[in-house]
């Protein structure tokens, strides 16, 4: 996992930048993982099926 906070790095649905400490990989649930929607790439993930949202509890 990248520990980049580039803002490019953040998709429109992630909750964090990546390698944010307390976060982890999720698929995206608007696109199920797939990246595409009705034939377009999936705008939460920028198509890539996955997310960054946080882990654990507290």
């Amino acid at each position: 996992m990248s520990t980049s906070s580039d803002p490019q790095d953040v998709a429109p649905g992630d909750e964090a930048p990546p390698g944010t400490p307390g976060t982890g990989e999720d698929v995206c649930p608007r696109c199920g993982g797939d990246g595409r929607l009705d034939g377009e790439r999936c705008p939460d993930c920028a198509g890539t099926g996955r997310i960054v949202r946080g882990v654990g509890g507290g």
